[in-house]
């Protein structure tokens, strides 16, 4: 990768041999490999049997999960957060889980539609919950640095599955707590 990297430095008309850009081709492979590492995690091997029986049936949220990730079509930062809700029936995720999902899916190149729905089908799919709300929001550098150039733009997506989806006062109850939080 070091070398690929070297060749777009020079393609960009640098010298990759002065002094700042020396090691520059290297550091820039190790920071992609680095944010990128999610590739190398599995679902299984992240929640390492981490699920609880509990005879709770009331909403679990957590809020405010910082994420950064790579825009697939301009490799540019996107960063954000993410609030992710579940209805357990019969068991509960250890809660640093829920955040190491988020980071696993989030450190591969995404957009965020297809982020928010593979953390939500994660989460319904391992704890077998009732309901699975997510909600990402996220600035966009490719939509930032470049093209339109708006700087105060921010994204959000939102994911809900089963209960969250079908239950109107359980998605009102989730979307209400997002915000009380945000206001506070």
């Amino acid at each position: 990768m070091d070398n690929y990297f070297k060749k777009i430095i020079e393609m960009l008309g640098e010298d990759v041999n002065r002094e700042g850009l020396r090691d520059t081709p290297k550091r820039a492979a190790e920071a992609m490999k680095f944010i990128t590492q999610g590739y190398h995690h599995s679902v299984a091997e992240i929640v390492n049997g981490a699920l609880f029986e509990t005879d709770s049936d009331e909403m679990v949220i957590v809020k405010e999960i910082e994420l950064y990730s790579l825009c697939e079509h301009h490799l540019l930062p996107f960063i954000g957060k993410c609030h992710v809700a579940y209805l357990p029936k019969g068991k509960i995720i250890g809660l640093s889980k829920i955040a190491r999902i988020v980071d696993m899916y989030a450190r591969r190149l995404q957009v965020q539609e297809k982020l928010t729905k593979q953390i939500a089908e994660t989460i319904l799919d391992i704890t077998e919950a009732r309901g699975v709300g997510v909600i990402i929001e996220a600035k966009h550098l490719c939509m930032m640095m470049r093209g339109v150039e708006k700087q105060n733009s921010i994204m959000t997506t939102s994911v809900m599955l089963g209960g969250l989806r079908t239950d109107h006062r359980t998605r009102a109850e989730f979307l209400s707590l997002v915000q009380a939080f945000q206001r506070g």
